[in-house]
């Protein structure tokens, strides 16, 4: 028999970090102390503080960006191999950053669910419940800014209703060693959150010939919904599924950004750069690009490997998209401290006028729908267009209760078969403007009423953004219709350009699930499914692989 050998326990933290290089910005020393406890110093902070960190971090992370993420955009301009239309979502999302740097406009309509991960030093003392003082400040924001309130709670198993204040956050606190308060920021889109996978897999999957193929699956199937560029992370291991999923959540704020390099450190988690750069690589080769076909799919690639139970491979993926809404804090006894985002965005515009992709196309939408139809007629997926008129606004809520009515046999109103149907959501609307930042949502989830709807004679022209499910093309073969994509990511400058008459139309209790009527001027689009059931997306991808 072999003997015991004899071990010294060493504790590892899972995450090892390196010194924080965050540049912040100084708030306020008041409500900030030191006291003795036992002859120890304690930092005892006044609740008053968490709220008014609450506050400010939910209103930056809404209207600002990382200096890092705009100068990821602006070198999408300057690269060579970017296409064209690569360049045009870069460009937009330059001047919505711009649009939103001046606190009226959220950079996105949906303003997210707000995440906060903290690390509470133990000798940190609040004497509160710190949760419900940080939910005060972020309930603050959104009732002040023009932010849209879309946390929907549980009345009964079946309905809901909106909480009518965007709450409850998340928030997780964590007990380290210390006397420093440390807080991560986030703000989350429905679209993006819902990118979020977790694989249950096995040791057969931890090879070369294995994994990487599986990735770009993986990869590939994140379509462009969640509106890439993307920040994307993947979590290998995990001591649990739920550990796999947090590691991701991190890993896509940049948190982990500066774990080791490879596993050689000893280090109970590492990012693997090798394979990183390798899977970016493949990511620049999917042809999906940013939205509409391209290289920039991706920005980024985190892949963080993690120990395992020797039975379980959890494998998990998630996105930050391009509007990465995510600041650090702090507490400290010399006081609260916010990072500093970057407070003028115009500056990473270029001077010169940024090249689109190809002459738009102008569409009048107060005609007929057949004289719609037949404008968009023989034009066919990737045609850029400018459309100025009348949309009818509705999304899931509101497809189900027109669904509902036409089971009640009560038909489909006729504004759904006068004008092309926009899948989006306003935020609220600042004072003196006619519109909220009001861009588009993931069109998947409208996709199982389409058929239903056009056959009725309704829905012939769509609005939204990213990819969808072969049922669509059908549709639009069988009905005669077309899908038209829309920048995500844009809602403020979407906003300020382009949308000049908002009004509510139908269904009024709903809030901003309700069905609107807007009036657009130049709004852009591309049309991603054309009347032939050709499809933008799939005809990229098959392009790309002829290439390789």
């Amino acid at each position: 028999m072999t003997k015991n050998t004899a071990q010294t326990f060493r504790y590892k933290e899972l995450f090892s970090h390196r010194k924080d290089k965050t540049k912040y910005r100084f708030l306020s020393k008041e409500g900030v102390r030191l006291e003795r406890f036992k002859g120890r110093p304690v930092l005892v902070i006044n609740p008053r503080c968490l709220a008014i960190l609450g506050a400010q971090a939910t209103k930056d992370v809404s209207f600002l960006l990382r200096p890092s993420q705009l100068k990821a955009f602006s070198s999408i301009l300057k690269d060579q191999e970017a296409s064209a239309n690569d360049k045009m979502v870069a460009g937009e999302m330059l001047k919505n950053a711009a649009v939103a740097g001046r606190f009226a406009l959220p950079l996105c309509q949906d303003t997210g669910t707000v995440l906060v991960m903290a690390k509470k030093g133990e000798r940190v003392w609040t004497g509160v419940d710190d949760a419900a003082w940080l939910s005060k400040g972020i309930w603050t924001t959104y009732a002040k800014e023009n932010l849209r309130y879309s946390q929907v709670i549980p009345v009964t198993m079946y309905e809901e209703k909106n909480s009518g204040n965007n709450l409850p956050a998340e928030i997780n606190i964590r007990a380290v060693p210390g006397m420093e308060y440390h807080f991560l920021f986030v703000a989350k889109g429905g679209g993006a959150a819902n990118k979020t996978y977790l694989f249950q897999e096995t040791r057969a999957r931890l090879n070369p010939q294995a994994l990487l193929p599986f990735l770009v699956e993986k990869m590939r199937g994140l379509g462009t919904a969640a509106c890439p560029p993307y920040h994307i992370a993947f979590a290998i291991g995990g001591t649990s599924a739920e550990m796999c999923l947090k590691t991701v959540k991190l890993a896509g704020t940049g948190e982990l950004d500066d774990l080791p390099g490879n596993g050689r450190a000893g280090a109970l988690a590492f990012r693997d750069n090798a394979l990183e750069k390798e899977l970016l690589k493949q990511s620049h080769a999917l042809g999906l690009g940013a939205q509409f076909g391209g290289k920039y799919f991706a920005l980024d690639m985190r892949i963080i490997r993690l120990p395992r139970h020797g039975a379980s491979c959890p494998i998990g993926l998630g996105v930050s998209c391009a509007a990465d809404r995510n600041i650090k804090a702090k507490i400290t006894g010399a006081g609260l401290w916010l990072e500093e985002l970057e407070r003028r965005p115009e500056k990473y515009l270029p001077q010169e006028k940024m090249n689109g992709s190809g002459q738009a196309m102008a569409v009048n939408l107060n005609g007929p729908m057949a004289e719609i139809l037949s404008r968009l007629n023989g034009h066919g997926p990737g045609t850029r267009l400018s459309l100025t008129g009348r949309l009818i606004v509705a999304r899931d809520i509101a497809h189900a209760r027109l669904e509902e009515r036409l089971s009640r046999g009560e038909g489909l109103p006729q504004y759904f078969k006068d004008h092309p149907v926009y899948y989006a959501g306003p935020a609220k609307t600042p004072p003196g403007k006619p519109s909220g930042s009001f861009g588009p949502t993931t069109s998947g989830r409208m996709d199982s009423y389409l058929d239903l709807f056009m056959s009725q004679g309704a829905s012939l022209i769509t609005i939204g953004k990213g990819n969808r499910s072969p049922v669509v093309a059908q549709a639009c073969r069988k009905h005669g219709g077309f899908y038209l994509g829309s920048i995500g990511g844009a809602a403020a400058v979407l906003a300020e350009r382009s949308i000049k008459k908002v009004a509510v139309l139908d269904y009024p209790e709903l809030g901003m699930e309700s069905v609107w009527a807007i009036d657009v001027v130049d709004f852009p689009a591309v049309i991603l499914t054309d009347n032939r059931g050709n499809d933008f997306f799939e005809t990229a991808q098959k392009i790309t692989a002829i290439k390789k």
